[in-house]
């Protein structure tokens, strides 16, 4: 018999390490070639792991969550015969599944030593058991509960005048022997005028930990990323959509067959393309670091879309080149390949401005955060019939603010507010939307 060990290996595109996201063995395991092993993260795209023999798993060498140096052994399985002692398996690159770079490079970090199981599943901490707790005191230990499942002890006596002053033994402490519930207890328990929970109402004191790894750290890190460096400032402005949503609903209703149904986002995504024309500082990346603003001619929209492994930036290329329809096609097929977890690298990177929307959930108004190193995001919050004053009454309206944040460094204020009143001239009127020059 003899020892295999799997190292990191070179995944490409300079990763210098990788972060363990998924284990697909446990020690004891028998696999077989080809069979995946585990899992690991680089910035933008998840690595698959195969085992390059047939063998028994004898040791795993990092934790979920883990930044594991390329090299680094992770795997050792025992094998038959004799075999290399050192090996690196051929990678498989799965699905990219993140738009979300790092906030910086760490550095490497040791390789644990071997060590407990491996689980994936989050850990819940028991309650303390019974044997453990220790009388204390009525005034420092007065209405705490006990652990769930645990029987509190008292005679029959003072069970029955429990019963029959409504009184839940489980949230009366004891002071005697064990633990044990006294009438003293129950009387001290009384004078204080304690309320008693509904049969059923119980405190709840376990605690769940769940490891922040993968696809959410990875948006965590992004956040912060974006929050420390960007100076935010955000403006909410209200638009009048009734006539463009009679236009969608007429489009939606003559559209050819092979065409998709029309939401607000393409009409929203051919308005920006006429405002940044007048703006081009708003298409921008900011490179803060090199103190360099890199304007865009082209219009790469990204679309903020939640998806089943968390928040995805897909982005629509080149917009400025697609009328209303394309943009709805493209828009489609991205949010289904972000859904799907079948986006490539190539459709997830590269945005110079971002459009988010929740739909039916977008509430009143919100504070988008910037999709780093963008310079400008635009929020689409819900539509709600609201009664606007026409100068003579109040007439029923479809209303709905934009919620928009900018980069302070980059775009004053008095920039902003005119792209949002821009964006919303063209949202009134929609037919200009349309009109070339």
């Amino acid at each position: 018999m003899g020892e295999h060990v799997i190292k990191l290996p070179d995944v490409g595109e300079g990763v210098a390490e990788a972060e363990l996201v998924e284990w697909h063995v446990k020690i004891g395991d028998l696999v077989r070639e080809d069979a995946v092993l585990a899992a690991v993260m680089t910035d933008k795209a998840t690595v698959e792991i195969p085992s390059p023999v047939d063998g028994e798993i004898l040791w795993l060498g990092a934790e979920i969550g883990d930044t594991v140096p390329v090299g680094s052994p992770i795997v050792r399985i025992k094998v038959a015969g004799d075999a290399p002692a050192e090996a690196e398996p051929a990678v498989a690159l799965a699905k990219a599944k993140s738009d979300v770079e790092p906030a910086a490079a760490e550095p490497p970090k040791p390789t644990p030593a071997p060590a407990k199981k491996v689980e994936s599943e989050p850990v819940v901490k028991a309650p303390v058991p019974s044997g453990a707790l220790k009388p204390v005191p009525r005034a420092t230990n007065f209405g705490l509960p006990r652990p769930e499942g645990e029987r509190p002890l008292a005679s029959p006596a003072v069970r029955l005048r429990a019963k029959e002053a409504g009184i839940d033994l489980r949230q009366v402490p004891g002071t005697g022997p064990a633990g044990r519930v006294t009438h003293d207890d129950l009387d001290g328990f009384a004078a204080r005028g304690s309320a008693v929970p509904a049969a059923g109402l119980q405190a709840k004191t376990e605690v769940e930990e769940i490891k922040v790894i993968g696809l959410r750290r990875r948006i965590a890190e992004k956040m912060a990323l974006a929050k420390s460096r960007i100076p935010h400032i955000t403006y909410v402005e209200e638009v009048d959509v009734t006539a463009l949503e009679e236009l969608r609903a007429k489009l939606n209703a003559s559209k050819k067959p092979d065409r998709p149904k029309l939401t607000l986002l393409p009409f929203l995504m051919r308005a920006l393309v006429k405002a940044v024309a007048e703006q081009p500082q708003l298409n921008a990346i900011y490179d803060d670091d090199a103190g360099i603003i890199h304007r865009h001619a082209g219009v790469h929209i990204g679309m903020a879309a939640q998806t089943p492994g968390g928040l995805m930036v897909p982005v629509v290329r080149h917009a400025e080149a697609r009328d209303l329809w394309d943009c709805a096609t493209e828009v489609n097929r991205l949010a289904d390949a972000a859904k799907a977890g079948t986006a490539t690298r190539e459709e997830l990177t590269g945005s110079t401005i971002t459009i988010t929307s929740l739909g039916a959930m977008g509430g009143v108004a919100t504070t988008p955060v910037i999709n780093y190193p963008e310079v400008a995001i635009v929020g689409v919050n819900k539509i709600m019939m609201r009664p606007m004053w026409d100068g003579t009454q109040f007439v029923p309206r479809k209303m709905m603010n934009l919620s928009s944040s900018f980069d302070h460094r980059v775009i004053d204020g008095w920039d902003a507010a005119v792209f949002v009143q821009r964006l919303k001239a063209l949202l009134e009127a929609p037919a200009m939307i349309f009109v070339e020059g």
